[in-house]
């Protein structure tokens, strides 16, 4: 199902009403737009993360006891 839809002067498009129900694009969803070897991707957001996400790098930079916590990480793990 091939949908043609024009890119506004401003650089705007706007996608059918069906695909935007399909695919559950209201007007507050966020996409990606990621560039591929075929032309451009556009993903729904999604506003779950797997769960590493919301932690990485939660401790950088954090002092405890007055010993960085990426020195000690590198101490107990014998570098």
């Amino acid at each position: 199902m091939e949908r043609i839809v024009r890119i506004s002067e401003r650089g705007r498009i706007t996608i059918p009403k069906s695909l935007r129900d399909r695919f559950g694009l209201d007007h507050e969803a966020e996409v990606d737009i990621i560039p591929t070897e075929q032309g451009l991707l556009l993903q729904k957001r999604t506003s779950a993360q797997h769960p590493v996400e919301r932690v990485y790098g939660i401790l950088d930079g954090v002092v405890v006891d007055g010993v960085d916590v990426d020195d000690y990480i590198e101490d107990i793990r014998g570098q």
